[in-house]
């Protein structure tokens, strides 16, 4: 028997799309039976199958360890997965709700019911979490999903489009590969919720897509996601933390700290406390198992253009592990801080995706806040200070897709949290109850009772309409 293969052309596209829309308007609202089994289907492949998956990533990838492959993606994936199992009960319930006095004893509620068939657009660099994590929300609000994976991951969409139908029948979740060409197809697609990962601009084309058939969206995005270290905080403590986060997949990561903005005169510490972490957590870069390559040669040659845009117009480049170099074979790229970097440099208005990282030094909290305001709203930010009044002062004045506080990323492993952007970083939330609400429609009721006012309010109006009139228009 042949193994199947992902679906990459827009015949097979087209047939997908119309077999499980159809079968989603067939089953309008499946039982908690169902749900859990899919949720359980889903489980299950990715814990049965997640050394292959972790192998099918680092081939896509060229090398990514396979212990951050299980940690980044499974993990969470299977959190996600067994949160909706858990809470799903509570999720499904109808929720009474109050009646004006008015409309007495008649009865209101909301009730949550499936929106039908979801599309999910995931890119290349958590080709896993950003698939299937999402799928735990759409299958908890009772949903059917075509899946698009980045033509930069084709191993792990051969794989997945190989596991998928010993789990699921094929009108309850399929797997789409193909090109950027078929992606665009994809987002044209009537779909009941379309869900894209990705680059700001691409989001804004998928959004026109959807936007031809009405179609709701919710926009993943990243931006820039900036790391404030309060003057009073631990630099050493401060360092390490952003150092791990940042050097996680190579600093693939949509909310990785982008730059850090660092009261005036503590860069050379910062900077010494960055080089002690490196140098302790990745010995002997070129060999070292537990780094991870950039993802392809376009990324790698984008990361080597700011390096060389931020060394042309002045900036100090200082690389945290002082033997390694950007390897083009490996597509290794070590960590590297930038320091006094003219604002006109790609390097500090584009997002970075990569281990390079810009130290921004400020003259109070003041003018770091302003820094952070008078730039897009991004997806995530990260504030180090353990003075409790600066830090309520600070978050009121941020605005933000999530924050993690004394920390970096770990926001984002909380299913009990939405996780989504704002303005030019996304819109819509993710994850938990949050996605459950997003993928299901709160469909109002109300139950008139068998004696009620309404005869009242009837016409011929006369002298009783008008009194009850004044009652309600007082």
């Amino acid at each position: 028997m042949d193994t199947p293969a992902p679906i990459a052309t827009l015949t097979g596209l087209t047939a997908a799309f119309e077999c499980v829309r159809a079968a989603s308007r067939a089953d309008p609202f499946p039982s908690l039976a169902v749900r859990r089994r899919r949720l359980d289907a889903l489980a299950a492949l990715v814990h049965d199958r997640r050394d292959d998956i972790a192998a099918a990533i680092a081939q896509d990838f060229g090398h990514r360890p396979a212990r951050e492959s299980l940690l980044l993606e499974v993990f969470p994936t299977l959190e996600a997965l067994r949160h909706a199992r858990r809470h799903l009960p509570g999720w499904m319930r109808p929720r009474h709700t109050r009646v004006s006095p008015w409309f007495l004893p008649a009865r209101a509620e909301i009730r949550y019911q499936p929106l039908g068939c979801v599309g999910i657009i995931a890119p290349w660099n958590y080709p896993l979490f950003l698939a299937a994590a999402p799928l735990a929300s759409v299958f908890a609000a009772g949903n059917r999903a075509l899946v698009k994976l980045s033509e930069y991951t084709p191993a792990t969409a051969d794989l997945l489009a190989a596991l998928v139908p010993r789990y699921f029948a094929p009108d309850e979740f399929a797997v789409v590969g193909g090109d950027a060409e078929l992606a665009k197809a994809f987002a044209a697609l009537p779909f009941d919720h379309l869900l894209f990962t990705g680059s700001t601009g691409v989001g804004r084309q998928v959004m026109a897509a959807a936007a031809a058939n009405l179609t709701p969206v919710t926009l993943e995005l990243g931006g820039k996601s900036p790391a404030l270290v309060a003057p009073d905080y631990p630099l050493t403590r401060a360092a390490e933390r952003i150092v791990l986060g940042k050097g996680l997949n190579a600093g693939q990561t949509c909310i990785a700290p982008d730059y850090v903005l660092l009261p005036s005169g503590s860069e050379e510490s910062f900077l010494a406390a960055a080089r002690r972490t490196a140098i302790a957590a990745w010995p002997d870069f070129a060999h070292c198992p537990d780094v991870a390559a950039i993802a392809n040669e376009r990324h790698f040659q984008r990361l080597l253009a700011y390096l060389d845009d931020a060394r042309t117009a002045g900036a100090r480049i200082e690389p945290l592990l002082p033997e390694a170099r950007p390897d083009p074979a490996t597509r290794r790229f070590p960590p590297i801080a930038l320091l006094d970097v003219p604002a006109s440099c790609r390097v500090m208005h584009e997002e970075i995706f990569g281990p390079l990282l810009p130290l921004v030094p400020y003259a109070d909290v003041d003018q770091a806040l302003a820094w952070v305001q008078g730039r897009e709203r991004p997806l995530a930010f990260y504030l180090f200070d353990e003075n409790p009044a600066r830090t309520e002062s600070i978050l009121n004045a941020t605005v933000a897709g999530g924050v993690t506080v004394n920390d970096t990323l770990l926001h984002i492993a909380q299913d009990s949290l939405p996780f989504g952007g704002v303005g030019a970083s996304g819109m819509g939330q993710i994850h938990g109850h949050a996605g459950f609400l997003t993928f299901a429609k709160e469909m109002s009721v109300f139950r008139q009772s068998r004696t009620n006012g309404m005869g009242l309010l009837k016409p011929p109006y006369g002298k009783t309409f008008d009194a009850l009139l004044r009652l309600l228009v007082r």
